[in-house]
């Protein structure tokens, strides 16, 4: 933004009070046309003006016909701005601005504008009185063309309304952040944001269109306390962005107390209208340049000691902060088309906003990521964790968590319910013979068979050793009996001989039926007294208990052993 301005050449003359301005002091009551008989000194300074008049005037030079000048002069502490054109046929034409009432003369970045009038005599001179200023050190005029004037205004105005939106977006970006995550920091960064827009508002008398009445030393006043309390917020969002224990106390507070100073300082600063406001201006600038020290030696202390948010306010802060010393050191006053250095402070602003903005929203999206995988991996360890890591199956904590809305479905819809433990017959004999590694072997491979009779309506798991377990709803009578008998053969056809060679594997069934169905620890002993009679009748077989009111178990109850 600040290159754009930049890059339009500015061909209006900046006027200096001590060395292009001449200067006359008169009482406030004396009336305007009595200029011509005041005494203008075009040497020293001007003193004893504020309270009353102080007149400065600057010929212009050329003897042709009026070319179309302006006067464009910044908004500063007075009562009264009076500009007069002296024309070579004598006349002078008075225009005028008080503390509360800018008319039309205002623009945006803070400045007044005074067209000359256009007449067929030459233009020779421009006066300036200024009724109660509180110094000659802050009159910043100068000459351009009323067609520069234009252009200068409307490209001020566009550069001004750019800066003090992207401060706006910053300000709620940044406090909906710090509501959401809780940091402090973030919140002094909204509050930086907003006390810049609120000053930019101010230096740039946009807020005229809505207030007229603040045009002038009430708008000057309140501007010079805002940016006073913006370097304060801004010091506490940079230090409490630090962990407490990263950088010595001594430092912390150092940093905290130049901030706090300069805060207190905008309040004198604010109030005074009288000669001495210069020189506590100059001591404000080297408070500033202390705190900007201060600051910076607490954040480099900080990054050196890992602190990433260091980082990131390191970042932010170098262009402000250089911006900062720099308007201190040199004068820019009168560039910038005028806007000197409040618009670079402002534009410093809006940069340091945007990239604080963007290192939260870094941070916040490295934080969404870890936490992202810190779910995935929890999401995975309760999946192990219900999961039997040898066959892959559901163990017995995944079995009962499915079991339950089964169970749940088949009472509601009164249907019936049935669970088959499977176990293998005479496994132990497996490991002791082929080993262990056998052994799991032929589990895997009736885990995989198992695994088949899994659907909407059955759900599978390995319970332990090498019990395996079916529950399903919908099922009853004949057509359990038969499902039952296919999972026992299924599991008898299975070939084991890469891990037991030709010896047969077969697995005993234990079914318990219930309708209505029961919760799952009655059912599971239903079952497992069936799968005891399946193992007392020969292993090889399955066995079945019916039960009807399983509300009332074990009455209606039914016993079938097949083979």
């Amino acid at each position: 933004m600040l290159l754009g301005l930049m890059a339009v050449p500015a061909h209006g003359r900046a006027l200096d009070v001590e060395r292009d301005l001449c200067h006359a002091v008169s009482s406030a009551g004396l009336g305007d046309d009595a200029m011509t008989g005041l005494r203008f000194s075009c040497r020293g300074t001007p003193t004893a003006y504020q309270q009353g008049s102080l007149w400065l005037r600057t010929p212009i030079d050329g003897s042709g016909p009026h070319r179309g000048l302006a006067l464009m002069v910044h908004n500063s502490r007075f009562d009264r701005l009076a500009v007069g054109f002296s024309y070579a046929d004598g006349a002078t034409r008075w225009q005028q601005v008080r503390s509360g009432d800018f008319g039309s003369h205002w623009r945006a970045g803070g400045q007044i504008l005074f067209e000359a009038p256009a007449r067929g005599a030459a233009l020779t001179a421009v006066t300036m009185r200024f009724d109660g200023i509180s110094g000659h050190r802050f009159v910043q005029a100068r000459i351009v063309s009323k067609d520069e004037a234009g252009m200068q205004s409307a490209g001020m105005a566009a550069a001004v309304g750019a800066a003090l939106t992207l401060l706006l977006v910053s300000c709620i970006y940044s406090m909906s952040l710090a509501v959401a995550v809780r940091r402090q920091y973030l919140a002094w960064q909204a509050a930086w944001a907003a006390t810049m827009l609120l000053w930019g508002t101010l230096w740039s008398q946009a807020h005229l269109a809505l207030v007229p009445a603040m045009a002038g030393a009430v708008t000057a006043q309140a501007g010079t306390f805002l940016a006073c309390l913006a370097i304060a917020v801004a010091t506490a969002s940079a230090v409490t962005a630090v962990e407490r224990g990263t950088v010595p106390k001594g430092l912390r507070r150092t940093a905290l107390f130049f901030g706090v100073g300069v805060g207190l300082a905008g309040v004198p600063l604010a109030l005074i209208r009288g000669g001495s406001l210069a020189g506590l201006a100059d001591l404000l600038g080297l408070l500033v340049i202390a705190d900007l020290v201060a600051v910076v030696a607490y954040l480099g202390w900080a990054w050196r000691r890992g602190s990433i948010e260091a980082r990131d306010f390191l970042g932010a802060w170098g262009l402000p902060m250089a911006v900062l010393a720099f308007i201190h050191i040199v004068d820019v006053e009168d560039g910038f088309w005028g806007g000197g250095s409040k618009l670079v402070v402002l534009v410093a602003a809006t940069w340091q906003a945007l990239w604080l903005a963007a290192a939260a929203t870094r941070r916040l999206a490295h934080l969404r990521i870890e936490r992202d995988h810190a779910r995935d991996a929890e999401a995975q360890a309760q999946r192990l964790a219900r999961r039997d890591p040898l066959t892959g199956l559901p163990n017995r904590r995944g079995f009962i968590d499915s079991v339950t809305p089964l169970l749940d479905r088949a009472r509601t819809d009164n249907l019936p319910a049935a669970l088959l433990l499977v176990d293998i017959d005479r496994f132990k004999s497996i490991n002791d013979i082929y080993g262990h590694d056998a052994g799991d072997v032929v589990l895997c491979g009736i885990g995989r068979r198992i695994e088949r009779w899994e659907g909407p309506m059955c759900t599978v798991a390995r319970l332990g050793g090498e019990e395996f377990g079916l529950l399903t709803i919908g099922m009853e009578g004949i057509i359990l009996g038969r499902f039952a008998e296919s999972i026992r053969r299924g599991i008898a056809a299975c070939d084991h001989s890469e891990a037991v060679g030709e010896r047969l594997v077969t697995a005993s069934v234990g079914v318990a039926e219930v309708r209505p169905a029961c919760d799952f620890k009655q059912l599971y002993r239903l079952a497992d007294e069936a799968l005891y009679d399946a193992k007392r009748g020969g292993r090889n077989r399955v066995a079945v208990q019916r039960h009807q009111n399983s509300a009332g178990l074990p009455s209606g109850r039914e016993i079938a052993v097949s083979k």
